[in-house]
């Protein structure tokens, strides 16, 4: 994991599997920057990310739920196919935050 700041905005660089044994520290670790920083956009971006349980789809929805405490949003960025199909059947897409390729994912609901 690897986390950059803008101004405005922090992106979160994900790598690997996001199981239950790694979800913790991620959240861990996004939270405190979060938190700190209170920026408006937390980029989570999934190009690097092989494999993800429904631990993952907790972690979306948690970092979700924070940044609309803080009023500000979360975008789901590159996405990988197979990983969109989960995170669409989860009914992530419902909340218009995935993006794969700079393209809105649309629901198939």
């Amino acid at each position: 994991m690897k986390i950059s700041e803008n101004e405005d905005s922090i992106t979160v660089y994900l790598t690997g599997d996001i199981d239950h044994h790694s979800a913790r520290g991620i959240r861990e670790d996004t939270d405190a920057v979060v938190q700190m920083k209170k920026p408006s956009v937390l980029n989570l971006d999934f190009s690097g990310v092989n494999f993800m349980d429904s631990s993952g789809i907790g972690f979306i929805m948690g970092r979700y739920r924070l940044m609309s405490l803080y009023g500000g949003v979360v975008r789901v960025v590159n996405v990988p196919e197979g990983l969109a199909k989960m995170m669409n059947l989860s009914g992530l897409s419902a909340l218009d935050i995935m993006e794969r390729r700079g393209e809105k994912i649309e629901s198939t609901k």
